[in-house]
């Protein structure tokens, strides 16, 4: 069985997390929930930083669902090369654009169900658009998020959606909003996967993990 926290370590670790980074933001660069919808897509398996640099110029020029289907996907492609699975999510943004100016208005949707209708838009793609831009408490749960909650005890779990109800069912609600930031950048920065920071851990003396380094 699992090791797992207790609701008061958790409550102090996101009390540390808060008192470090009160209002932590995506790494992602983006204008609106459209640029953000399409700067997630385009981020699976792939930098935020590779992402925001393919974006910058492609946003000045389509920041909305119209412009995007009206850049075609050509245009698209050549912004997008440098970017892991490049033609197939070029592919994905301009169909998606396509059903958002024909179902939607051109406006992002404010639902999971219709935002996982949309090509390459998966569970953690729409939890990251609904938390980032309208603050649902939505967790967006990815390989650095997955690795944090089970190595700590905060949330484990056996796949990406246990975790992500464990999160949901664990932290504090009060912490709910800003969960998967404090997560994702713990584990981008300090608890790595090959080689964890656990010196430089403000959550050493609380976490679970019996492999700290030295």
């Amino acid at each position: 069985m699992a090791r797992e926290l207790d609701y008061h370590a958790i409550r102090e670790i996101f009390d540390r997390f808060r008192a470090s980074n009160p209002a932590p933001k995506s790494e992602l660069c983006y204008t609106n929930p459209y640029t953000l919808l399409v700067a997630v897509v385009l981020s699976a398996q792939a930098t935020d930083a590779g992402v925001n640099r393919a974006t910058e110029a492609l946003f000045r020029v389509a920041d909305s669902a119209q412009k995007m289907v009206d850049l075609g996907l050509e245009a698209l492609t050549g912004h997008v090369r440098t970017i892991g699975l490049f033609r197939q999510k070029a592919k994905n943004v301009i169909r998606l654009s396509e059903i958002l100016v024909a179902e939607h208005g051109g406006e992002v949707p404010k639902s999971r169900a219709a935002l996982q209708a949309l090509p390459g838009v998966g569970r953690k793609t729409a939890n990251v658009v609904l938390n980032v831009c309208w603050h649902y408490p939505a967790q967006a749960v990815d390989t650095h998020i997955f690795r944090v909650a089970n190595r700590t005890g905060i949330a484990p779990g056996r796949d990406v959606l246990m975790v992500e109800r464990a999160i949901e069912d664990r932290v504090p609600v009060d912490f709910q909003d800003y969960a998967h930031h404090w997560l994702i950048l713990h584990g981008r920065y300090t608890c790595k996967a090959r080689k964890p920071a656990c010196p430089a851990c403000l959550i050493r003396d609380l976490c679970l993990y019996e492999d700290k380094t030295l």
